[in-house]
């Protein structure tokens, strides 16, 4: 039989064991909290020399069911009507045309990059003149001009409207903008935008909010994957990467490396609030002191409600109006002071401007206050 023998621990080593163990979980607690999601760099920034471009044209609506344009109002239409008629051989110049089944209209499109000919690309159509819908029409053959004047694609198709129109002797029903319609795929490219991606000495990434520590993660996290690439932030916009020896001729596949990379953003204490609308946004990193906040608005309800006194049957009285009036005041003693303590989170703060049971509206006053205490640690910006 064998013994074992167990040594008493003193009071001092049993407190500092149960002090190791407490912040062993403390530190276990903390390594195991959810992270927050990071974002991958192709949503963050853009690769500069792969983007759109814009087009745009002018052309004409027909086989409209007479909700077309006033000829007579919209001269633009008359002379971009005679004109096409008699590049097809017709001539109608000095004649009275009259018809309401075509409609002067703006084309816009984007180019995708790297779009090739042949290819399609959708077109959204607007009415410019006094149109009443463009439901049924088909959009004849229209150029689409780049910002260097050149032809870039050509539009024509039938038009797909998400509103119409219905109208009655005596009442009329609108749905969405019957004079605003797209055409899927309704432009064949026929000319191509030239860039050698292949060509690049190195690649340059801009940041579609500008901030060092984010710029910094990016290159980190390049750094990281493509060790030795020399990745560098030129400013909070801006990051250069330059081409390795191994990717010479491979360009796309690097940018499918590094698009793909996780990279938390950071972002600045922000409140945005929109005045006109009510609407207010704070982001997570808005920090406040202690302060104190109460809120009250003073409201005073005065409702007339006047009676008729009619006297009795043969008595030679008058029938007067007597004044009522009732007069309410509601100075809302209720309403208590909420604290919000030092280094409140953006949840504190929502909780204590919700628990003084205010609107939008007095949260605004109330955020503004807060900042001119000096008490918010955060850029306010006014849209």
């Amino acid at each position: 039989m064998s013994l074992r023998v167990i040594a008493a621990r003193s009071p001092a080593r049993r407190y500092r064991g149960l002090l190791a163990l407490t912040l062993g979980f403390a530190f276990l607690g903390a390594s195991i909290s959810p992270a927050r999601p990071a974002s991958r760099i192709k949503d963050i920034a853009d690769f500069e020399g792969v983007r759109e471009n814009v087009l745009i044209g002018y052309g004409l609506v027909v086989g409209l069911n007479g909700t077309g344009d006033t000829l007579r109002n919209a001269v633009f239409t008359q002379e971009s009507l005679i004109a096409m008629l008699e590049r097809l051989g017709v001539s109608t110049r000095g004649a009275n045309l009259n018809t309401k089944n075509v409609a002067a209209v703006m084309v816009t499109a984007s180019l995708p990059p790297f779009a090739r000919q042949g290819s399609r690309i959708d077109v959204a159509v607007n009415a410019l003149g006094d149109a009443k819908s463009l439901v049924g029409g088909t959009l004849l053959a229209t150029p689409l001009l780049g910002a260097d004047g050149e032809v870039y694609a050509v539009a024509q198709g039938a038009l797909a409207v998400g509103g119409f129109e219905a109208k009655g002797a005596a009442q009329s029903v609108i749905r969405n903008v019957p004079t605003s319609a797209r055409i899927p795929a309704g432009a064949i490219v026929e000319r191509e935008v030239p860039f050698a991606l292949d060509s690049l000495p190195e690649l340059r990434l801009a940041l579609r909010n500008p901030d060092f520590t984010t710029a910094q993660r990016i290159v980190a996290a390049i750094n990281g994957r493509l060790s030795g690439i020399g990745a560098r932030a030129t400013d909070p916009a801006t990051v250069r990467v330059p081409i390795p020896a191994s990717y010479r001729g491979q360009v796309a596949r690097l940018i499918s490396e590094i698009e793909q990379l996780p990279v938390q953003p950071d972002s600045p204490a922000r409140i945005v609030i929109d005045e006109s609308s009510g609407v207010i946004v704070m982001g997570d990193k808005v920090r406040i002191s202690r302060v104190a906040v109460a809120q009250g608005n003073l409201t005073v309800r005065v409702t007339e409600t006047p009676q008729v006194s009619q006297p009795g049957p043969l008595s030679g009285g008058e029938t007067v109006v007597v004044p009522r009036t009732n007069v309410e005041i509601d100075d809302q003693r209720e309403r208590r002071m909420v604290v919000l303590e030092e280094g409140a989170t953006l949840d504190a703060l929502v909780d204590g401007l919700n628990a003084l049971g205010v609107g939008p509206r007095d949260m605004i006053a109330i955020i503004q206050a807060i900042k001119a205490a000096g008490a918010l640690q955060a850029e306010i910006e006014v849209m």
